[in-house]
């Protein structure tokens, strides 16, 4: 079943960057990785993805649905980190986390419940009482992305993931996201870390200057090599 399609999308920015006529399409079940230097469109994508941006042409639907048609309660089934970690600086890691599962609709009897199993499962126990600003900022990243994903979303959407973390705390990560995708989650992440994105992706697109310029095989060697080829040659088809 398809979560996530993006048909023709576009949103430009004054100056021409954004991201112009993407198609793609994420399943239940499926890692998509998207790659691609800075300033290619990885996050104006995701922004697309998630309604903060609304396109220019082009639709956006969430399980069949059209953004501007989903209802409300949808958006609990989607779970989200993009840029920066969403974490109430003043409060301590378990109210945080409290807090973004009753934003997510988890009923109040199983917050408890499910706060401690995401704390088990990212290791976060020995910052349940300590207030997010005083987290580093790998610990507060760890935090965020704990949010996104304690509530078992049906769609997870992911920007840089594993910016900050340390070699476990990536692990960590790397094996939670699988795990929600073997539950049947549907999940985009954009990273600019191949090796790393190959050990979870299904597939892996590529996009430079706001395009979807090719596909990589997680499984394929020289990765490194192919995604700068792709890129060079892009570059050079544009400048021609």
């Amino acid at each position: 079943m398809t979560a996530l399609r993006l048909a023709g999308a576009t949103r430009l920015f004054d100056g021409g960057a954004g991201v112009r006529d993407v198609d793609l399409e994420v399943s239940a079940g499926e890692v998509v990785a998207l790659v691609g230097l800075n300033g290619a469109g990885k996050t104006t994508l995701l922004r697309l993805v998630l309604g903060m941006l609304r396109p220019q042409a082009g639709s956006v639907e969430i399980g069949g649905v059209p953004l501007d048609r989903l209802p409300p309660h949808a958006w609990a089934e989607v779970g989200a980190q993009i840029e920066y970690p969403l974490a109430y600086p003043e409060l301590d890691g378990a109210t945080n986390l409290a807090l973004a599962a009753r934003l997510h609709g988890v009923p109040a009897v199983q917050v408890r419940a499910v706060v401690a199993a995401v704390v088990d499962e990212l290791d976060l126990g020995r910052y349940v009482t300590v207030r997010a600003r005083r987290m580093s900022l790998g610990n507060r990243q760890r935090l965020g992305l704990a949010a996104a994903l304690q509530h078992h979303p049906r769609l997870v959407v992911l920007d840089e993931p594993t910016n900050a973390l340390d070699p476990r705390g990536i692990v960590l990560v790397r094996e939670a996201v699988r795990r929600r995708a073997d539950a049947g989650a549907a999940v985009l992440v954009s990273s600019h870390h191949l090796d790393e994105v190959a050990r979870v992706a299904d597939r892996i697109l590529v996009i430079g200057d706001g395009r979807m310029i090719g596909t990589l095989d997680p499984h394929g060697a020289e990765l490194e090599r192919a995604f700068f080829a792709l890129v060079h040659d892009d570059a050079l088809s544009r400048a021609s």
